[in-house]
């Protein structure tokens, strides 16, 4: 019975002398510059210069859509890159990453057969050329 009074003792003075020994931030921001957002597609549309994504709001039930443009995903560490989603359960989702409040880069994580039915096929007799000039990602809320 000693012994364990003696032993929950020193458990005691270490575990309240442990905090004197962590690592501090240079900065003094204990949080992380990163942040994402994980918002399910609902429709991602080819055509030939990008990607139209219609994806479910975060705060809502309603849908939006935004552009990415192919060329964001052409590059090693470029703005996009994509993950196939093979035949599980999983539903095909779009991570969009901000570092330091500004966009950084986005993931799709979608099916790779394109037969399923959150792929479609932007129509030729659409004109949407405009809206892939863009530079980063903005989140409808």
């Amino acid at each position: 019975m000693k012994k364990i009074i003696i032993l929950l003792a020193i458990l005691l003075v270490f575990g309240n002398l442990a905090p004197l020994f962590s690592q501090q931030s240079s900065s003094g921001n204990q949080g992380s510059e990163f942040y994402y957002f994980n918002v399910p597609i609902e429709k991602i549309f080819t055509h030939r210069l990008g990607y139209m994504i219609i994806y479910r709001r975060p705060s809502s039930n309603h849908l939006a859509r935004l552009y990415i443009p192919n060329n964001w995903f052409t590059d090693i560490g470029g703005k996009g890159d994509i993950v196939g989603l093979g035949s599980g359960k999983e539903w095909p989702s779009m991570i969009v990453y901000y570092q330091n409040g500004e966009f950084s880069h986005v993931r799709l994580r979608v099916r790779t057969h394109r037969m399923h039915e959150t792929w479609g096929v932007l129509p030729t007799s659409i004109n949407v050329d405009e809206y892939f000039d863009v530079d980063d990602i903005k989140i409808a809320f």
